[in-house]
C-alpha cells in the first residue's frame, strides 16, 4: 500500500496549573505564599526524515497529542514543561490547514521542521500573586490549553526524473536495471500499482534519483485507470522520461499523443517540462519494424532501447544525465 494523503489532528500540550502554597517551616508557621509556576505544554512538530517515502506510518495513528506542562509546586518549584512530539513525515511533504486548505509549509529537504501547534502557556502560583497589600494571596492561573487543528498532509515525491507511459511500457523492467530498485516486473498490464523510486549512478559517481510511476490511460487525468491519483508525483521532476512500447500492434504516434494529452490536461506546467521519448523492447523485431515505420512521426530526440539485452540503455542514461547537467546550470 502507498499512502501520499492523510488527515491528522494534532494538539499542542496544556500548561501547567500554578500551585497555592504557603511557606510552613518550623519558626515560619506563617510564611509568605511560594506556589510555583506550571509547566509549557509540549508543541507539536512535523520533521523530514531520510528513511520515509510514504504516509504508511501515519494510517493507524490519527491523534497526536503532546504532553502536558507538569503543575506547579510548593517552595516555588516550577513545574517541568511538557515534551514536544515530533512527527516523521517524507520529503516531500505539503502540510496544509484542513478546513483553509492553506499551505502552511511545503517541506522538500531532509531535516526541515514546522511546528504546527503550539502548547499553553504554564499558569502562575499565588507567589506572582503577592504584593504589599496583598502579601498571602490565595489564587492561582491554571493552564492554558494547548493549540489544536486539523492537517492534511500531501506527498509529493522528490525525484529529478520520472518515468511515463501506457501500461507495460516497460517503466518497471527499466527502473529494476539502471538502478537500485526492485519493483515487480511482469508482462501485463497495471504491474506497477504505486510510485518506486530508483537512484541512478551517473558520470563521476554523482546520482540521480528516477520515479517509476504507474500506466497512464487514456482520461487518466479525469480518474480513469490507476495513474491519476499519482500524477502528482512527477510535478517535482525535472525531466520527464517518456517510455512508449514499439512492439505494440497499434499505431505508436496515437500511444505517444494519449500520454502527452493527459499530462497537459493534468498540468500545463507539467506537459512543458523537458521529455527524453524512449522507444522500448527492440530486441522485438515486431518493435524494429514500427520503429522504421513510425519514426518520422515523433519527436527528433527519440531512443531506442532494450531494457532486457541493455541495448541502448547507456545512450539513454547520457542524454538523461546531459540535460539534467543543462537544467542546474
Amino acid at each position: 500500500m502507498f499512502k501520499d494523503e492523510v488527515v491528522i489532528f494534532v494538539k499542542g500540550g496544556d500548561g501547567g496549573n500554578g500551585c497555592i502554597s504557603f511557606l510552613r517551616e518550623k519558626f515560619m508557621p506563617k510564611g509568605g505564599p511560594d506556589g510555583g509556576k506550571g509547566g509549557n505544554g509540549g508543541k507539536v512538530i512535523i520533521k523530514v526524515s531520510p528513511h520515509l517515502n510514504t504516509f504508511n506510518h501515519l494510517i493507524y495513528h490519527v491523534k497526536f497529542v503532546a504532553e502536558n506542562g507538569v503543575h506547579g509546586m510548593g517552595s516555588n518549584c516550577y513545574g517541568k514543561d511538557g515534551k514536544n512530539l515530533l512527527i516523521n513525515v517524507p520529503p516531500g511533504t505539503i502540510v496544509r490547514d484542513r478546513d483553509s486548505q492553506a499551505i502552511l509549509k511545503d517541506l522538500k529537504e531532509y531535516g526541515d521542521t514546522l511546528v504546527v501547534v503550539l502548547g499553553g502557556k504554564g499558569g502562575r502560583g499565588n507567589a506572582a500573586f503577592a504584593t504589599s497589600t496583598n502579601q498571602t494571596p490565595r489564587n492561582a492561573e491554571k493552564g492554558e490549553a494547548g493549540e489544536q487543528r486539523w492537517l492534511y498532509l500531501e506527498l509529493k515525491l522528490i525525484a529529478d526524473v520520472g518515468l511515463v507511459g501506457l501500461p507495460n511500457a516497460g517503466k518497471s523492467t527499466l527502473i529494476s536495471i539502471i538502478s537500485d530498485a526492485h519493483p515487480k516486473v511482469a508482462d501485463y498490464p497495471f504491474t506497477t500499482l504505486e510510485p518506486c523510486l530508483g537512484v541512478v549512478k551517473g558520470p563521476d559517481e554523482k546520482t540521480f534519483v528516477v520515479a517509476d510511476l504507474p500506466g497512464l490511460i487514456e482520461g487518466a487525468h479525469k480518474g480513469r485507470g490507476l495513474g491519476d491519483k499519482f500524477l502528482r508525483h512527477i510535478e517535482r521532476t525535472k525531466i520527464i522520461l517518456h517510455l512508449i512500447d514499439f512492439s505494440m500492434d497499434e499505431p505508436i504516434p496515437q500511444a505517444y499523443k494519449t500520454i502527452r494529452n493527459e499530462l497537459s490536461n493534468y498540468s500545463k506546467i507539467l506537459a512543458r517540462k523537458p521529455q527524453i521519448v524512449v522507444a522500448t523492447k527492440m530486441d522485438i523485431p515486431q518493435a524494429q519494424e514500427n520503429f522504421k515505420k513510425y519514426r518520422s512521426k515523433l519527436p527528433k530526440a527519440i531512443v531506442p532501447i532494450s531494457a532486457v539485452t541493455h541495448q541502448g540503455t547507456d545512450k539513454m542514461l547520457i542524454a538523461i544525465w546531459r540535460k539534467l547537467s543543462a537544467l542546474l546550470k
